[in-house]
């Protein structure tokens, strides 16, 4: 065998598990639906770029905690911020809007895990204070590009479908009468 012949199969053979690696990142990505008061959101989990968040916020979602959870934090043409299950839920006793956004769940704190993905319109990153290892319940969506972002936060989803139910979330800081996560829930696996 001649080395071009040599070389076409050691190509060959890299894209395939090139291509294999990335058929197996898509099959790991799960789809989750939040309702939102105007309809259905259709966010992509991104397992290949942030594991330890997405494990995370799936067990919180699997446990309804994101359920009634309000948007705190919401910045016209940057982000919508939620996920604030301890203070932020609104069917929760100890649901505090003044307080919302200060709290997080009675899991551990998330190691970084920060990526060159960009932040773009319909990004969901995770919310976090000075310390990079401090991300916990908290997230947020994008509403348009926010590449300065990038390489600071975990991103850990993609809305899919929905953006526009996203987009008419309340603005504030707290908003007066916030919007709510209405229901959460892992729908494809």
């Amino acid at each position: 065998m001649n080395k071009t012949k040599i070389l076409f199969f050691l190509c060959l053979l890299f894209s395939i598990i090139l291509l294999g690696r990335a058929l197996m990142a898509n099959e790991n990505r799960d789809l989750i639906h939040m309702t939102l008061k105007d309809g259905l959101v259709v966010i992509e989990t991104r397992p290949d770029l942030a594991p330890k968040h997405v494990v995370q916020i799936k067990q919180l979602i699997g446990e309804g905690k994101y359920d009634g959870v309000v948007f705190h934090r919401v910045i016209e043409g940057f982000m919508a911020q939620t996920g604030d299950v301890e203070f932020g839920n609104s069917e929760n006793d100890k649901f505090n809007l003044g307080r919302a956004g200060t709290g997080g769940s009675n899991l551990p704190d998330i190691e970084a895990e920060f990526s060159d993905t960009n932040h773009g319109r319909g990004t969901l990153s995770m919310a976090r204070a000075n310390n990079p290892n401090s991300a916990n319940s908290q997230f947020f969506i994008c509403f348009k590009d926010c590449s300065f972002l990038d390489g600071q936060y975990s991103v850990w989803g993609q809305v899919t479908e929905g953006m526009e139910h996203v987009d008419n979330i309340t603005r504030g800081e707290p908003p007066q009468d916030p919007d709510r996560i209405i229901k959460m829930e892992i729908v494809q696996k």
